[in-house]
């Protein structure tokens, strides 16, 4: 895998977010695909019945926006940057400031690689 490619096929779970709590039984899940520093996909679980994401890394920054579904029927949107980081195990931390459009209060996540 080249570092254009950093992304493509890593899955994560969301362990932490400032927004909400995190069902550890039933996380939201995220799958990337990324292509020269493009990326998109789609999460899922906990609160969300489909997301989908797109957006472009340059280096260890994210750029992206994004869309959900909620349970409850809610359509939900904004905007983030996540800053990867590699744990000692080699897996990657995704650690996003995020704010839903609409709204002016900045939330933070963190989500970890599952393999």
């Amino acid at each position: 895998m080249n570092d254009n490619d950093l992304l493509n096929d890593r899955r994560f779970v969301m362990v932490s977010s400032t927004a909400s709590s995190v069902d550890p039984d039933g996380p939201t899940e995220f799958a990337y695909r990324e292509s020269g520093g493009i990326i998109w996909g789609d999460y899922t679980g906990d609160t969300v019945v489909h997301g989908r994401f797109v957006g472009t890394r340059d280096g260890d920054r994210i750029e992206l926006t994004y869309v959900h579904l909620t349970k409850k029927g809610d359509r939900v949107g904004g905007q983030s940057s996540s800053r990867i980081e590699t744990l000692p195990d080699g897996r990657l931390n995704l650690v996003e400031e995020f704010q839903f459009a609409g709204d002016d209060t900045a939330h933070v996540s963190v989500c970890t690689e599952i393999l």
